[in-house]
């Protein structure tokens, strides 16, 4: 399997916009035109918008996604993917994938243990502490803490702080 950034299993797909958008052009064309077939577009046309809020519904559910997982973090730092699917209901792929995505976006740090698959250190990182990051006390290529403050380069990668 290939991750993305944000492409959960209830997450939102621009292939389904394009879809809508068909469904909802072809219910517009079928009402101008005024055929033997003009009541189909009232049709099509509410397949394009039901299609549509589902889409929006995607989109802000996958926030609500990242923080309940995130609270389970936060709940039980020690605790392996497979728990958190079975006690949150999300299934352990997306589980996966919610995982990769708050690291790459700094909320979460920690590694998983290869023999048991649970998390030997976790940090959930607060809004607080992502501020700080931003102000320059962590890499932003890699993550790592910066400890000197006359750094110009991160220790690590290299690239520049």
């Amino acid at each position: 399997m290939h991750y993305e950034r944000n492409e959960y299993n209830e997450g939102f797909s621009i292939c389904g916009l394009i879809i809508a958008g068909a469904f909802l052009y072809w219910g517009f064309n079928n009402l101008i035109n005024w055929g033997f077939w003009w009541w189909s577009g009232f049709i099509l046309i509410a397949i394009g918008i039901s299609i549509i809020s589902s889409q929006i519904y995607k989109l802000t559910n996958r926030s609500k996604l990242r923080n309940v997982v995130k609270q389970e973090f936060e709940q039980n730092p020690n605790a392996s993917i497979e728990e958190i699917a079975s006690k949150t209901g999300i299934t352990i792929k997306d589980v996966r994938a919610i995982v990769l995505d708050l690291k790459a976006r700094g909320e979460l740090r920690g590694k998983f243990s290869t023999k048991t698959g649970e998390a030997k250190y976790v940090e959930v990182t607060t809004s607080d502490k992502l501020e700080a990051q931003e102000k320059g006390n962590y890499c932003a290529n890699c993550g790592t803490p910066i400890k000197k403050e006359s750094a110009v380069y991160c220790a690590y990668c290299g690239a520049k702080v």
